[in-house]
């Protein structure tokens, strides 16, 4: 028997993506966004309104990083989702995370987030059904601690995912199939 549950903002599990942006005066501005994905093989969408200071700084520079927040720095993911830079200009200062600059776009990569999308800002959307901010991902990177020879190993990022439902952070670590394969043994 299956119960009913009450409408919530998402689908489980969402991705815990980390964006990050300069500010006006080149200060390192980051923000916690669930509700983002990939709109096709190179173009991010992010869900965000225009009273984040993110987005603000996202039409200013032109550009933003999209990074994958990890179970060893949930504190400073939360941090970065209950604390707006709207009202604390040194907010990144306060995670103790450090910055560098990314060589591809104007936006900052977190160095202790171990897998980052650099992005060059494409459009707002802001009709009723838009979707905030696209972003055409021109550079991708990974510490060398997440890889395996040249391949990324998804299991040592120890991404985590936000449950709407219970309000909860989850690590995704474990590989349970695989895709385009598996499948095909149903196939006649």
């Amino acid at each position: 028997m299956r119960k009913q549950l009450n409408i919530t903002e998402g689908i489980f599990p969402m991705p815990v993506l980390m964006v990050a942006t300069y500010n006006e005066d080149g200060s390192v501005n980051v923000m916690n966004a669930a509700w983002g994905t990939m709109q096709a093989r190179d173009t991010v969408a992010l869900n965000l309104t225009e009273t984040h200071k993110t987005v603000k700084n996202i039409k200013a520079r032109g550009a933003f990083t999209v990074s994958i927040a990890d179970a060893a720095h949930v504190v400073e993911a939360d941090y970065f989702g209950v604390v707006s830079g709207n009202n604390t200009s040194d907010k990144f200062e306060n995670s103790g995370l450090t910055a560098q600059k990314s060589e591809v776009v104007d936006a900052p990569i977190i160095n202790e987030f171990p897998l980052c999308l650099e992005c060059q800002f494409v459009e707002y959307q802001s009709d009723r059904y838009g979707c905030g901010v696209i972003g055409k991902v021109v550079n991708v990177t990974a510490d060398e601690s997440v890889m395996e020879g040249d391949k990324l190993n998804m299991s040592l990022v120890n991404a985590i995912a936000f449950d709407p439902y219970t309000h909860g952070y989850y690590k995704v670590t474990e590989r349970v199939g695989e895709a385009f394969r598996d499948g095909l043994q149903l196939k006649k």
